[in-house]
């Protein structure tokens, strides 16, 4: 069955005035809705990591982050899928999303797999559309992430979920990706995001269920003609997913802080 998320909640999203949000502020988002930070949700996620041009990668990271990679000419790009079932305290109606993150690292030139095996290393968000005016508000208003409005549609079938994005009436990115069989366990990482030519870091802690599958090569990938595919046919993703991954559980998103 192929269902569509309305994007009928638009509004004119008006600048809020850009000041930085500190843990604990409660934050009105210029569509009406009030969130407090650290913000949890309830989501369900599906994913894919990539080999992909680390030249590529680096082009499209901004000054401060280097793309860490896994071999000398190849770094890491994840396509999320995301369903967001509950934002804070029922704050908004749910919404989906769909991600690209260049893992990166704010060391100068890292050696191959070395910010990856430390764990010094996060994901710098490039492009993230949604499917409402208000969960584009809550990104950019708080973090300052590169979200906009876009139809997000979902086929499930045979254990595969097909995903496409279309914006500006233009076909972004068809993702179908295999769900994983899950365990309990907790993950947490840090996203990186440049909000008003300042780069920040936040933190994101998920705890549910995961799971992993390494060197898959179950799902599929059409990337479209919208003027954003052209960054990511630039990528040169390989057609072997280092990792494909599941969750289902709470993300809670901490406050923006400076990348020192």
């Amino acid at each position: 069955m192929v269902s569509e998320t309305d994007t009928s909640d638009q509004s004119s999203g008006v600048d809020s005035g850009r000041v930085p949000v500190a843990t604990g502020d409660t934050v009105t988002l210029s569509t009406g809705q009030t969130v407090t930070v650290p913000l949890e949700t309830a989501a369900t996620v599906t994913g894919l990591m990539f080999p992909a041009d680390s030249d590529a990668v680096a082009d499209l990271l901004p000054d401060g982050l280097w793309p860490a990679r896994v071999t000398t000419g190849r770094a890491v790009v994840t396509v999320l899928v995301v369903e967001y079932h509950r934002i804070g305290d029922d704050a908004m109606r749910p919404y989906d999303e769909l991600a690209v993150v260049l893992a990166s690292t704010p060391r100068p030139s890292p050696p191959p797999l070395v910010p990856l095996v430390t764990g010094d290393h996060g994901g710098y968000v490039h492009s993230l559309p949604v499917t409402t005016e208000s969960a584009r508000a809550l990104g950019d208003e708080v973090w300052g992430l590169p979200k906009t409005v876009a139809r997000i549609s979902h086929h499930d079938e045979a254990g595969r979920r097909t995903t496409s994005v279309v914006e500006d009436g233009d076909h972004v990115l068809t993702v179908a990706i295999a769900r994983l069989r899950t365990w309990p366990a907790a993950h947490g990482t840090t996203s990186y995001t440049l909000r008003d030519g300042r780069l920040e870091q936040f933190s994101v802690d998920m705890d549910g269920r995961f799971g992993v599958r390494p060197l898959s090569t179950d799902f599929d990938v059409l990337i479209g003609h919208h003027d954003r595919s052209v960054a990511l046919r630039s990528l040169d993703l390989g057609d072997r997913a280092i990792a494909q991954v599941s969750f289902e559980g709470t993300v809670t998103y901490g406050a923006g802080q400076s990348v020192e």
